[in-house]
């Protein structure tokens, strides 16, 4: 599993309080389309693993505090958090292409 793994305990220290643009994937096993958009985020994670950027996974069944906080209502769902604020979400499967155009957007 790519990136780093986020929980309701680590939410804040890992997403709220990080120095870098933090793109989260909230997910659930049982979902189709986040088993589409799963190899998409490992490729963004092997991709972006020298850049100043941190990609993150969340399953909202673990995690659903964090998930409800940001209202996440259909998965999976992306945020892109920046200075510990959400600034970009994408709902329903992504391209490769559309998520590292936004990450090199808020990493540079």
């Amino acid at each position: 599993m790519p990136g780093v793994i986020i929980t309701d305990d680590n939410f804040e220290s890992e997403i709220l309080n990080a120095d870098v643009p933090v793109l989260v994937d909230f997910y659930a096993d049982w979902c189709g389309p986040c088993k589409m958009q799963a190899p998409i985020i490992e490729q963004l994670a092997d991709d972006y693993k020298t850049k100043p950027v941190k990609i993150a996974k969340l399953n909202v069944d673990e995690a659903p505090k964090s998930a409800q906080q940001f209202g996440v209502m259909s998965i999976p769902t992306l945020l892109i958090f920046k200075g510990g604020k959400p600034v970009e979400q994408f709902v329903g499967v992504q391209d490769k292409e559309t998520l590292s155009a936004k990450l090199d957007h808020y990493s540079a």
